[in-house]
């Protein structure tokens, strides 16, 4: 099983254009400005540099992560040592990668297990760190609602391509 990092780079633009699009004013962009007490004038004082910056690195770790979760056949990998012991791997892997390789290798796939991650890991983080900071439960849904649909399509990119 071969990875493809290009995917991890290329599906990590998904949370830069979810986010211009689910965060714009016309979507929940006013909701989640008046939530957060922001004004124009707040979000353009912002240094963007940093701010997508380090969006996008820490989109590849967590398309990186999706793999784990949406590639079964890594757990067989992980298994015998890595990628670094293929070869000295016993016949029982090569046999299972040759017959099982591509199994749930779909977009579909990821998606639903990357949207599984949304629901049952993002949003609960999301959950517990947004009612210790006192936040409405308008600001959890909108945050939550943006890393499922987000984890969703990472998860769908990495399965299908990585």
């Amino acid at each position: 099983m071969e990875i493809n990092f290009i995917t991890f780079l290329a599906s990590a633009v998904v949370t830069l254009v979810v986010g211009f699009i689910w965060y714009n004013p016309m979507v929940f962009g006013t909701i989640w400005m008046k939530e957060n007490n922001f004004t124009q004038d707040d979000l353009r004082k912002g240094n963007m540099l940093k701010i997508f910056g380090f969006t996008y690195i820490f989109s590849v770790l967590i398309s990186m992560a999706l793999m784990s979760f949406t590639i079964h056949q890594s757990g067989a990998l992980g298994m015998i040592g890595g990628p670094t012991m293929i070869a000295s791997a016993k016949p029982s892997y090569h046999a299972f990668m040759a017959d099982y390789e591509t199994a749930y290798r779909t977009f579909k796939h990821g998606a639903l297990h990357g949207f599984m991650s949304g629901l049952f890991f993002a949003f609960p983080l999301i959950g517990i760190n947004g009612l210790f900071e006192r936040k409405s439960w308008k600001y959890i849904f909108i945050h939550a609602g943006y890393w499922m649909l987000t984890l969703t399509i990472i998860g769908g990119i990495v399965c299908a391509y990585a």
